[in-house]
């Protein structure tokens, strides 16, 4: 264990944040996201909610300021979103920054290109519906 580094943060997803590059995704997904059908790498954090992720990787991962870096699915027609998942997630955002990016909604199938393209996708216990959502990375100010 480190000091400073939520215990949330396995070794893995730490050695994983850290070799990510500006632009590059990270998708938390929920536990029905077919993450190994569509992810190139995938973490389990089976048992974690994504506020809790959220909560571990704000402080340490930089969020993209070029493009859109909160990315959610969008409700497939005849369905609803609870906003309550939404407003979990910005609360963990906003948490560690000042001010939080809007979160950009698209389709299902979208969604799932851009997984497929993700650098890596981490699995966890979260079972709210439409509880996915892919973090983009910015660039890593310099001291």
């Amino acid at each position: 264990m480190l000091k400073g580094i939520s215990p949330v943060i396995s070794p893995d997803l730490l050695k994983l944040l850290a070799e990510m590059g500006h632009g590059d995704e990270i998708v938390l997904a929920d536990a029905h996201f077919p993450g190994h059908t569509m992810g190139k790498r995938v973490i389990r954090a089976d048992g974690l909610s994504i506020p809790q992720l959220l909560d571990g990787i704000i402080p340490l991962f930089e969020l993209d300021s070029y493009a859109p870096p909160l990315i959610m699915m969008a409700p497939v027609k005849g369905d609803c979103l609870d906003p309550a998942v939404e407003g979990s997630y910005v609360a963990a955002i906003a948490a560690h920054l000042d001010v939080v990016p809007d979160v950009e909604r698209i389709t299902r199938f979208d969604f799932y290109d851009r997984a497929m393209e993700a650098y890596a996708v981490v699995m966890s216990g979260e079972t709210a519906k439409y509880g996915n959502i892919i973090l983009k990375k910015g660039v890593t100010p310099v001291d």
